[in-house]
Order: structure tokens, then sequence, then C-alpha cells
């Protein structure tokens, strides 16, 4: 993946990550400062911008992946295609194409936004919170998967069936339902009404 200005400026020159900001936000999505990472997650949290991404195959099934067990937050559970958060002055697009790059290996196809969605959610398990303002994407991924074994410890395409039999049966994160519910309509312009969602 190229190197762009704000990906620059988080990378220390012997190759080892610095620490990383995030842009923190207002109620409306405007940047108001900055915090680490961390320190941003831990109760009772601080809102900053985020993204999700869902891609879809040509049958109009859903990427997910499930998070690496090394993960410091929501460990070994199944979530969205891929999310994160744009370091401070990075657009979300980019962040999000970025970031889907870093994990699993692929440029996503016809990305487009979905809106946004503010959220509260506690991680029982690891007492993190996300006090999130999210942007949301979606679009198709039309290359093979090259997940990165530290982030993603597996992935599957699911149909809209598929994933409610998943999600009963198995952990995901505290905030899929939320982000998913709200690109909702942005997914189904994309994938068509016999995909079902």
């Amino acid at each position: 993946m190229p190197t762009t200005p704000a990906t620059a400026a988080h990378s220390a020159s012997n190759g080892t990550a610095d620490t990383i900001m995030l842009e923190l936000v207002d109620e409306s999505g405007t940047t108001i400062g900055t915090a680490e990472k961390l320190a941003a997650h831990q109760a009772p949290g601080q809102l900053h911008r985020a993204f999700s991404v869902f891609l879809f195959d040509e049958q109009g099934r859903l990427l997910l992946q499930r998070r690496a067990l090394g993960k410091y937050h929501s460990p070994g559970v199944w979530s969205n295609t891929c999310c994160g958060h744009p370091y401070p002055g990075e657009a979300p697009f980019a962040a999000a194409a970025r970031r889907t790059y870093e994990e699993l290996g692929i440029s996503p196809s016809l990305l487009a936004t979905a809106g946004t969605v503010r959220y509260n959610h506690p991680d029982p398990l690891s007492g993190l919170v996300e006090q999130e303002f999210n942007h949301l994407f979606v679009g198709l991924a039309q290359e093979e998967l090259r997940p990165d074994a530290e982030e993603v410890g597996e992935t599957a395409f699911v149909s809209a069936g598929e994933l409610a039999e998943r999600h009963a049966a198995a952990p995901f994160s505290a905030w899929f339902m939320t982000v998913l519910d709200a690109a909702r309509p942005a997914i189904r312009e994309l994938t068509g009404t016999p995909a079902g969602w």
C-alpha cells in the first residue's frame, strides 16, 4: 500500500509503530482534538472518529472477519469486513481503503459512503468502551483475500440468512449490529432486493 502523508506520520523511522492517535469529535462529527488510541477507549470512552466497511461478493454475500486472538480489543469475535480509525487529518474514505488493504490484502471495488452512526458500546470482556462517530462504507470484494494473520483470524462470505444463524451461534463485536443496521439502505442499493439485506 502506498505511503500517504497520514500513514507516513504514524510510522517510526526504524519501522516500528509510534503511538497511534485518534481524532476526537463532537456530536456533529466536528474534530475537536486528539487522544491516544487506548486512552480514547478506556471507560467512559471519548467520542472519536471511526469507520466500518461492508464488502460483498457478486452473489450479494457479506464478507465477515473474525478478529485475531491477539487484538487488544474484542479478540476472537466476528465482525464486519473491516473497521478502524482514521489517523488525525486522514479522510475516512482513505482510511477505510487503507485498512481494508492492510487487514485483508484487497482493494475494495465500488467503495461508496453509506452514512454515519454514533454509538456508545461498552465491551464487557475487556472493559473498553466504543464511543464512536462511525463513517460507513459499502463496496465489493472482487480480489483473492490475503488476510494478515495478526489482524484477522478467519474470514467468511455469508448470505443474510446465514448471518442470522451465525450471529445467534457465535460471538460478534458489540458494535456489529448497530453499524450493519445503519448501513442497510446502502447495502440494499448495492446488492439488490433479492439478496435479502
